[in-house]
């Protein structure tokens, strides 16, 4: 550990992803940062990925395999045990490229005054090809509300400070509960997008949640904009419905994407 520089901690929700879990893992601890704390919250799974955890227990800052209430409560678990003064979470099936984490330390002290870092994201499949670029791009409060949202979690670090003022994370989500903290967090203070630089990779498979319930994040994302006084004729609800219209489509795409491996 290394005082001079701040602490950075990541969390890891998972449940039986013991086909990535090991690769997430890895891309953590292989980062080249000098002072990070890492845990991972297993949701009490049956598939190996146990004994994944414990062969990288001596690196860790923790960790727990026991039933909880899904993905936001586990990560909420974690950032509760966070001795961090910069915050993250990667998904147990997303990795990070290296440098990464020094990256988004040095932009959030080149940015004093943001609340959180992102940058660019790539998607790839089961096989670790890249199939494709998450659509990053600079957004804001007023942006997010109209549900211009454009903030790759995987590619994103936050201030702690910030997480106890506005955090946890609704347990009550399922899928939109990044969203929901990007608009508490943007409501304080800016979110910086630094372009060009990619951080993460975020995977599509089968059993991914972009894949599976999709159906479940925009209306998700309605409940935000109505709990914050949003109208039924704002922007967001248009696209809602639209996105309802387009969602066959979009899901066919994220899947050919998928089975093209690269050629998109």
């Amino acid at each position: 550990m290394n005082t001079n520089t701040p602490l950075v901690t990541i969390v890891t929700p998972s449940f039986n992803q013991a086909r990535f879990l090991e690769q997430t893992i890895q891309s953590v601890l292989n980062q080249d940062y000098p002072n990070l704390e890492y845990y991972i919250m297993d949701g009490g799974s049956t598939d190996g990925s146990v004994g994944i955890i414990q062969k990288y227990a001596d690196r860790l800052a923790g960790w727990i395999s026991e039933k909880d209430r899904g993905q936001t409560d586990a990560i909420n678990k974690g950032f509760a045990r966070a001795r961090g003064e910069i915050l993250a979470w990667l998904n147990s099936d997303d990795t990070y490229e290296p440098g990464a984490v020094s990256a988004a330390v040095a932009a959030l002290l080149a940015h004093p005054q943001a609340a959180a870092v992102y940058a660019d994201c790539d998607f790839i499949d089961e096989n670790n090809q890249k199939i494709g670029r998450f659509p990053a791009a600079q957004t804001d409060y007023r942006r997010l509300r109209r549900g211009y949202v454009h903030v790759p979690q995987q590619a994103t670090f936050f201030h702690a400070s910030l997480w106890q003022r506005v955090g946890p994370l609704d347990p009550t989500f399922f899928f939109a509960m990044d969203y929901d903290l990007w608009v508490r967090l943007a409501k304080l203070a800016p979110l910086i997008y630094l372009p060009g630089q990619v951080w993460a990779n975020f995977r599509l498979h089968s059993d991914a949640k972009t894949i599976a319930a999709d159906d479940r994040c925009w209306p998700e994302m309605l409940r935000v904009h109505y709990r914050n006084g949003g109208s039924r004729l704002a922007p967001i609800v248009l696209k809602y419905h639209v996105r309802r219209l387009a969602a066959p489509l979009l899901n066919w795409r994220r899947r050919r994407m998928m089975r093209t491996q690269g050629r998109v």
